[in-house]
């Protein structure tokens, strides 16, 4: 393979660039609809708690402004949910009072689910949206 490498460079004229470079260290910013995709996968991404939303506000925030703005959002309202289901999940396995957390639990992500998807939705119609009830802890 560094055989063909070093041929694939000598045909080049020797500029000393193998087939096997690297991309460049900046992203391309993101296209109008990239960016209402990605913050809208970010409000849908509460489905599942926290972590989409954190994961497309740290790769994607300096790509889209509204990117940015949206997945911001959609973390501040998840986080909280996510740390008190987790923790409702944890204290399922007390016993006798167990099956009120798993209750508990169920609930929390109903909500979250619900308030994410008439968030992802609002969001992919192109206008920005704000939860009615949010610590906006990550500003």
């Amino acid at each position: 393979m560094a055989d063909n490498a070093r041929e694939h460079t000598d045909n080049q004229g020797g500029q000393g660039r193998s087939e096997y470079h690297g991309v460049p260290a900046n992203a391309l910013p993101l296209t109008a609809s990239e960016d209402r995709q990605w913050a809208t996968l970010a409000h849908f991404g509460g489905i599942l708690g926290c972590v989409p939303s954190l994961l497309i506000y740290l790769i994607f925030r300096d790509r889209g402004p509204f990117t940015a703005q949206e997945s911001k959002e959609a973390l501040n309202f998840s986080l909280p949910p996510t740390i008190a289901a987790v923790l409702a999940n944890i204290l399922v396995f007390i016993p006798v009072v167990g099956n009120i957390f798993a209750v508990i639990a169920t609930l929390i992500w109903i909500a979250l689910t619900c308030y994410s998807v008439a968030a992802g939705i609002h969001v992919n119609r192109g206008q920005p949206h704000r939860y009615q009830y949010n610590l906006r802890w990550i500003k």
